[in-house]
């Protein structure tokens, strides 16, 4: 197996890379922005590991990613999608800028890398793509419209290319999180309440939930699982579901800024 894993450098990517190189015969190709943090997770983990360390929104940071796969191995087998970011805001106050800047990162990185790595991955059949998008990509709350809106188009994205891709071999997965505790955002307002705690995961369930819907090929995968059940509500009950996201999304929190590489879905 050769992967390419985004945003490697922290949170699910990071844990996605531990758990690929537990497969036999792994070889990993580590992509985010901090190149220090590539640079010792690649030489701790048990198998062949090299890394880029590029923005992703950068004009030539596909082409960058798709010359060293071609050079170190000529191949690719998997590619996860994973590096993303977050700016909460109301749209009031966040305005188009935030929708802009939301989906140059969270979409157009992960399209424009996809189309550079498609003809090596149908080139290695069978081949897989993985998708991280984001429970927030089927059910929305105020103050992260921006955020939804880029990960709805990156799910709705991934369904299509999955149905073009399939006949030539290459399968599309897609993975939800909901509340995921990472370094950078601990989830502790949810985690130091018994009600609630059920709700916010690991990064390691994440990286299985990755490595289910690439290398198991499943169509999709949430995490925590239950969060499924806010999906299809949102099909099923719609109008009852628009006033409980509204509830629960009307303490907004302020602007804040994550890194491209983090992990917080």
């Amino acid at each position: 197996m050769v992967a390419v894993v985004t945003g490697a450098s922290s949170g699910i990517g990071e844990a996605t890379a531990r758990r690929l190189a537990r497969e036999p015969g792994a070889k990993l190709v580590l992509v985010a922005r901090r190149e220090e943090r590539l640079s010792e997770l690649a030489q701790e983990l048990p198998c062949e590991a090299t890394f880029v360390a590029v923005d992703l929104t950068d004009d030539d940071a596909p082409e960058r990613v798709r010359a060293h796969v071609e050079d170190t191995h000529g191949r690719l087998t998997l590619l996860v999608n994973n590096a993303g970011a977050s700016w909460r805001a109301k749209f009031a106050d966040g305005g188009w800028e935030n929708v802009r800047r939301h989906m140059e990162v969270n979409f157009d990185a992960v399209v424009r890398l996809t189309e550079s790595l498609l003809p090596l991955l149908r080139a290695s059949v069978p081949s897989a793509v993985v998708n991280v998008s984001s429970t927030a990509g089927r059910v929305s709350r105020g103050g992260s419209g921006a955020y939804s809106a880029s990960k709805f188009a990156l799910a709705g994205w991934s369904d299509s290319l999955y149905a073009e891709e399939r006949p030539n071999g290459v399968h599309v997965g897609l993975v939800l999180p909901g509340f995921i505790s990472t370094e950078g955002f601990p989830q502790k307002e949810l985690t130091d309440r018994w009600v609630t705690r059920w709700a916010v995961s690991t990064p390691e369930r994440g990286a299985e939930a990755v490595y289910e819907a690439g290398v198991g090929r499943r169509p999709e995968r949430y995490v925590p699982k239950l969060y499924g059940l806010a999906a299809a509500a949102r099909v099923v009950l719609p109008r009852l579901t628009r006033r409980v996201m509204a509830g629960g999304g009307a303490q907004v929190m302020t602007t804040r800024t994550a890194a491209m590489d983090a992990d917080e879905r």
